[in-house]
């Protein structure tokens, strides 16, 4: 698998053009809200070659999100199995975008890619979301995929640091689902 393409994106490999983009984006405070910290440069190209490899290995996981009309990359998005630790498993849709590119829809056309993607190619009877119960915007994203969430399945996230970051929630999509249709 080589890449996926919407009306305005290309979900495709990483390049080593996109390391400082992603280091930047990794450093910005607002981006990282949710997550426990900001990431350094080495931190941000160990994850672009542990994506990478994934890619290879398997041919789908985070793939690097690239503007069509610009060639600006913008973040990532894909599909990657559940961390282990979590009190459910299955494979689990996600997306990380820059600053610029936010309010332009792109997470959620680059993340109802891979969801396709996820049901069509992969035959996947089931696609998660976990996010901190505090990520209001991806939790809006993950509604406009047409995820429902059970807030039975809320859940403290054992990796996050005592605090706002460990509540969690997590959504849910199955093929039959109608918002899948639509892709």
């Amino acid at each position: 698998m080589s890449a996926l393409r919407t009306e305005r994106l290309v979900l495709r490999p990483w390049r080593d053009s996109d390391l400082a983009p992603w280091a930047a984006l990794n450093a910005d405070p607002e981006v990282r809200e949710h997550f426990p910290g900001l990431l350094t440069a080495e931190q941000s190209a160990a994850s672009v070659a542990a994506f990478q490899a994934d890619l290879d290995r398997r041919g789908w996981g985070w793939w690097a999100v690239e503007v069509t009309g610009t060639g600006e990359f913008v973040g990532f998005a894909g599909l990657d199995p559940v961390e282990d630790g979590m009190p459910f498993t299955g494979i689990e849709a996600g997306w990380r975008l820059s600053r610029a590119a936010w309010g332009h829809g792109y997470a959620t056309e680059a993340a109802r890619a891979a969801v396709e993607f996820g049901f069509t190619t992969l035959g996947l009877p089931e696609i998660l979301a976990v996010i901190t119960a505090a990520n209001l915007r991806s939790q809006a994203v993950m509604r406009r995929l047409g995820m429902t969430h059970d807030p039975a399945e809320n859940f403290d996230d054992p990796d996050a640091p005592e605090g706002p970051l460990r509540p969690s929630v997590v959504f849910r999509l199955r093929p039959e689902s109608p918002t899948v249709r639509q892709t």
